[in-house]
């Protein structure tokens, strides 16, 4: 299709493509919802999930170390820590809060989600814990994933080169995922409670990415 003269060559990839945010927010959303009902239900894939757990449990130091990543105490602070000098940096620039507050909306989020998932499923413990429900899906992977990605979300415009951009995306890649993997070898959960807090973080996050790619609105002239 021929471009107009006045078409911006600059356009946003998602404005081009309307169907690529319904893509990316929808298929996590779907596969959240077949891992609920799954649970819920007792299903098969919850068998397979046990079955998966049972070899990958082995409590260690590490795997403690790794999942305290997740942990309110160690992932917000460092979250905070990234709005601060985020606001520092932008703050006499438009906008300069939307980014952070919106940040600190996503955090500030999680636990309004995941609380009252946790008593929907009433999921049980792995046999590594005490006897418990409300395991289902993992606060920690979720309280990781939102802290470290919107940390990077902020942070990426302020990285000038690529190589600093892929460094940063892989130190947050490498901080979730080692929460992850911590709490399913730690026996804190079943592998599909991290998961399903994947698919979650995926649409949070998404949407934060979103909001932070819309063009700033034009200066209303005086």
């Amino acid at each position: 299709m021929p471009i107009s003269g006045n078409q911006d060559l600059d356009e946003p990839t998602t404005a081009r493509h309307p169907r690529f945010p319904a893509l990316l927010l929808g298929l996590p959303v779907l596969l959240f919802a077949l891992i609920t009902w799954q649970v819920v239900a007792d299903g098969p894939l919850v068998r397979l999930d046990e079955r998966v757990s049972r070899g990958l449990v082995h409590p260690d130091g590490l795997s403690e170390f790794l999942s305290d990543l997740g942990n309110v105490q160690v992932a917000v602070p460092a979250l905070a820590a990234v709005l601060g000098y985020v606001a520092l940096r932008t703050r006499r620039t438009d906008r300069w809060w939307l980014p952070v507050t919106a940040a600190a909306l996503l955090m500030a989020l999680v636990p309004a989600l995941i609380i009252p998932l946790k008593e929907l499923t009433d999921r049980p413990g792995t046999p590594a814990v005490p006897p418990a429900t409300g395991y289902y899906p993992s606060g920690h992977t979720a309280t990781a994933a939102v802290a470290y990605g919107c940390a990077t979300l902020l942070l990426l415009p302020r990285l000038r080169t690529l190589y600093a951009r892929r460094a940063l995306v892989t130190a947050c890649l490498v901080l979730v995922l080692g929460a992850s993997y911590g709490l399913v070898r730690r026996g804190y959960h079943w592998p599909l409670d991290v998961v399903a807090s994947w698919c979650l973080c995926a649409v949070l996050l998404s949407s934060l990415w979103l909001l932070l790619r819309r063009p700033a609105p034009p200066e209303q002239p005086r």
